[in-house]
């Protein structure tokens, strides 16, 4: 009883803060891992942890020599299987995201807005007819490696413009278009495609192509099916899929636009329903 009363009499106001920082950071590194490949490995590190510390409560001696061997050979290889993962962590930590809720920092909320409403459109559009479309919002993180694989085009976006753009046997509409605020930057862009080989087989290319990019920055991918017309939304390495009109729009303003603009126009439209 006295060593409780010893340690809590010694408990300060900045031993709070440093387990407030320790939890918000562990916190921060659970969303940013959630869906992705390190949940799995995250598991495992766990149960080798609690194997090892039972082994040496135990005394024993060849396991916890093995499960030690096992945790060194991990710290080595984990930075080369998961390396797109802490890529975007130290993007994500550079750019302050890492510390912060914003959400896109190029482009006034009245773009943003004007942007989803011509991309939800063409949506719509592109899935009626059953037309293939791989569409990429840049965010924080700059897409211009990728940008510069297409064919620049510099232009406003306009629902008209993305569906011309994708029309079978056209030029441009095997590529990505990459768009920034209210502009239509690049069409026709290869994009890496996700190594993930735990994804559903009916993905295709352009579901791998929207992961794998989404994967390596902060974008935000749209994706619609040539087989089945289904929209798709793509961040952070983790795909959406199966959205209607109002869910794309009201998951894209989540996305893309101020938490503070998000929430005036979802009062907005409740208003005026």
């Amino acid at each position: 009883m006295g060593g409780w009363l010893t340690a809590l009499s010694r408990f300060s106001i900045w031993n709070v803060i440093d387990i407030l920082i320790v939890a918000y950071v562990l916190y921060r590194i659970l969303l940013l891992i959630r869906g992705t490949r390190a949940v799995p490995l995250l598991k495992g590190v766990i149960v080798i942890v609690i194997a090892t510390a039972l082994s040496s409560f135990l005394h024993l001696t060849a396991l916890n020599w093995l499960l030690n061997k096992v945790i060194t050979v991990g710290l080595f290889a984990i930075p080369v299987v998961f390396q797109p993962e802490l890529r975007r962590a130290l993007e994500q930590l550079g750019r302050g995201g890492f510390f912060s809720l914003t959400t896109l920092g190029q482009g006034a909320a009245e773009d943003i807005q004007y942007l989803i409403a011509e991309v939800v459109k063409a949506s719509q559009v592109l899935s009626k007819n059953r037309i293939g479309a791989l569409m990429v919002i840049e965010r924080e993180t700059g897409l211009t490696e990728y940008i510069e694989t297409g064919t620049r085009v510099e232009g406003l976006v306009s629902s008209e413009l993305l569906i011309n753009t994708f029309i079978p046997n056209t030029p441009l509409h095997d590529g990505a278009v990459i768009l920034r605020a209210s502009r239509l930057i690049s069409a026709g862009c290869f994009l890496p495609l996700t190594d993930n080989r735990d994804l559903d087989k009916n993905l295709g290319t352009r579901h791998r192509a929207a992961l794998g990019l989404t994967e390596q920055s902060d974008g935000v991918a749209v994706v619609v099916s040539e087989e089945t017309g289904q929209i798709s939304v793509a961040v952070d390495g983790v795909i959406t899929r199966g959205l209607s009109e109002n869910a794309l729009h009201e998951l894209l303003g989540t996305l893309l636009l101020p938490k503070r603009t998000s929430r005036m126009n979802f009062t907005r439209k409740a208003a005026s329903r």
